[in-house]
């Protein structure tokens, strides 16, 4: 075969496979985008994660030294009032009916003793389940946008914050279709807890809003979290008995509502997770009584 018969043969060849290699390597390159989008969304995560952590041992550090404080100055009482009722029936300075009232004394500040052990155990145990709570939800909607849909523990009260694109159309109270899939996945954590209850508030910016079926910003802000909470009742089977409304209209802003930016970041709605009252009640109640 001639030379150039040979060069004209090879050509196509070699086009070819430069046009394969290519492909290959833009290919590979989307691929290593993708997991290197992956690696960053993973290591923001763990970040938060390690954040709400920090912030629950700092608040647990300072129960903890307070408890420590409180049993110091009960274990000083007591052996303070022991020493002084055993220097009174040493000196016979006290009837029998002072001395009992003494003792009493005494007795009630061992129950307080043990009051606060009761309230420890109960302020550890609490703030374990909201921490798990918190990771459950984090897992639920790991691949929900994180400017979306926020959750966070502040003053021992767990807080799910959804914007209001994810949910409603501008000025509806109509949730979205696009919306079921995180309203499900919240509802899922939720049932998985029966014993939890739960407030749904409704947050809007200071743009006023009047028309026929919407009164003004109050109203709107009620109506969103009703309907809310009719899906999570109709849609995801959550006991209506655990579940509360509310609006607050455009009254408690997160930013100031002078930027686009601001009055996106107001309108929201926010699913608090209540906390057990009745417990801590009933452990108020029991120093007041004969013994627990």
């Amino acid at each position: 075969m001639k030379p150039r018969h040979l060069l004209l043969f090879c050509l196509p060849v070699l086009v070819f496979t430069s046009c394969v290699s290519r492909k290959t390597l833009k290919a590979e390159q989307d691929k290593y985008a993708k997991l290197n989008t992956f690696y960053m969304q993973v290591q923001d995560d763990l970040r938060k994660c390690r954040e709400d952590e920090a912030e629950a041992s700092r608040r647990k550090a300072l129960l903890e030294t307070e408890i420590t404080g409180l049993n110091k100055q009960v274990d000083f009482l007591k052996e303070n009032n022991n020493t002084v009722l055993n220097q009174l029936k040493d000196l016979s300075v006290i009837s029998s009916s002072q001395a009992e009232s003494i003792k009493k004394s005494l007795d009630n500040i061992g129950a307080k003793d043990s009051y606060i052990q009761s309230l420890q155990s109960a302020i550890a145990r609490k703030d374990s389940l909201n921490m798990a709570l918190v990771m459950n939800l984090k897992g639920a909607l790991s691949d929900i946008n994180d400017t979306d849909v926020e959750i966070k523990v502040e003053k021992g009260v767990v807080f799910i914050s959804i914007s209001d694109k994810m949910l409603f159309k501008s000025g509806s109270s109509e949730v979205s279709d696009k919306a079921m899939t995180v309203l499900g996945k919240v509802a899922q954590v939720l049932n998985s807890k029966p014993e939890i209850e739960f407030m749904v508030e409704g947050h809007t910016d200071n743009v006023a809003i009047k028309n026929n079926c919407i009164a003004d910003n109050w109203d709107l802000s009620v109506k969103r979290a009703t309907s809310v909470i009719r899906i999570l009742q109709n849609k995801f089977n959550i006991d209506p008995k655990r579940m509360t409304a509310g609006g607050r209209g455009e009254y408690i802003p997160l930013k100031t509502n002078d930027t686009a930016e601001g009055k996106a970041a107001n309108r929201r709605t926010r699913i608090v997770i209540l906390p057990q009252l009745d417990q801590f009640f009933q452990l108020l109640e029991k120093p007041q009584g004969t013994k627990p």
